[in-house]
């Protein structure tokens, strides 16, 4: 496999810029995995194409408002925090803008007179930052971030983004991008799911840069996933295990939602890239899986996820569930169609 494998080609004017005016409107194409065939949807069609006994599992990390202004002491250089991983309490990795000009040492001074310390640097230009003791990162970046858009949104946060992009079922904050597949759903929507017989287990992946840093290496199989932190409670483990012990069907809400599902069923392979720490009620752990072909899809039967980008880990999640080809021509299909892409886009229902 080569880089060039994961490109495929996208008018830049199909790449949402704005979310869809009503969540569950936006357009859906459902793909077969057993004949590859395709048919085009609503979002709020999603009922009539799932089975009653099917289970939906989602994501409920909310975003955090992670993107930090701030000025930098001794020079007053204007710059920008994109706060990604927590170290340890009040240690947090970030992207820094413009980073060349935040060596270690460096202090960069926020709105409200907060100082922040650059310690170290890491992986693809990360900077590990140190917030003073008393103060909680998750709380500045709540009272003085803001929403952390992708770079493919060319434009800048909107008042209206802390609400689009967040699922309506969002719940603790963590992470620095949105779980884009559950975007769409509204709570009219879930209840009509429910009507059906369709129910919803929840879990927690806060969303780091594992889940959106583009594979940069010319064999792709040699990226190196980073970590990001997982938890399920043991009473939706059983709901699950329930669900296929029923003959149900577990429907994947998005790729983190895959991702941790797969790293549960693999944890005994994947010593390397699975940690796991069982805990009484819950399960807590944090993973780097990378699935990508040839990948055994052991806890996921469906899955319903956004368009994306190339050169992408999800790309080749995607690829591993439904074939190269299959997906290929649905992306060719969507562009033909005219599809909205990425995290303000159109779904995908993969079955």
């Amino acid at each position: 496999m080569q880089l060039e494998d994961l490109d495929f080609d996208l008018p830049e004017e199909l790449i949402a810029q704005h979310p869809a005016a009503q969540r569950d409107a936006c357009r859906l194409m459902h793909l077969r995995r057993a004949d590859s065939s395709r048919s085009e949807h609503r979002f709020h069609d999603l009922p009539t194409l799932l089975q009653r006994g099917d289970l939906l599992v989602r994501n409920t990390s909310r975003v955090l408002p992670a993107r930090l202004h701030g000025e930098k002491e001794g020079g007053g250089a204007r710059c920008e925090l994109l706060l990604t991983d927590p170290e340890e309490p009040g240690r947090w990795w970030a992207l820094a803008r413009p980073a060349r000009k935040l060596p270690p040492g460096s202090v960069v001074r926020l709105a409200d007179g907060t100082r922040i310390r650059v310690l170290a640097t890491g992986e693809a230009g990360a900077r590990l930052l140190q917030f003073p003791a008393d103060l909680d990162p998750l709380q500045v970046a709540e009272r003085l971030g803001s929403t952390p858009l992708p770079p493919y949104i060319r434009r800048a946060a909107e008042p209206g983004d802390a609400e689009a992009y967040q699922t309506v079922y969002a719940s603790e904050a963590g992470s620095v991008a949105a779980p884009t597949a559950g975007l769409h759903f509204t709570h009219a929507l879930l209840g009509r799911l429910h009507e059906r017989g369709i129910e919803c287990a929840d879990l927690l992946l806060h969303i780091g840069l594992a889940t959106f840093e583009p594979i940069r290496v010319s064999d792709p199989l040699q990226h190196r996933m980073h970590w990001e932190r997982f938890e399920v409670r043991r009473a939706e483990l059983r709901r699950i295990e329930a669900t296929r012990a029923a003959g149900g069907r577990i429907v994947a809400v998005g790729t983190t939602v895959a991702r941790v599902l797969e790293s549960l069923a693999w944890r005994h392979e994947r010593r390397g890239e699975v940690e796991l720490e069982e805990l009484e009620g819950r399960v807590r752990g944090r993973t780097r899986l990378f699935i990508r072909p040839p990948h055994e899809f052991r806890s996921v039967d469906a899955l319903l996820t956004n368009f994306h980008l190339p050169r992408s880990t999800l790309l080749l999640l995607v690829d591993a569930l439904a074939g190269r080809p299959a997906i290929r021509a649905a992306y060719a299909e969507a562009v033909a169609r005219r599809f909205r892409f990425f995290s303000y886009g159109d779904a995908m229902l993969i079955e």
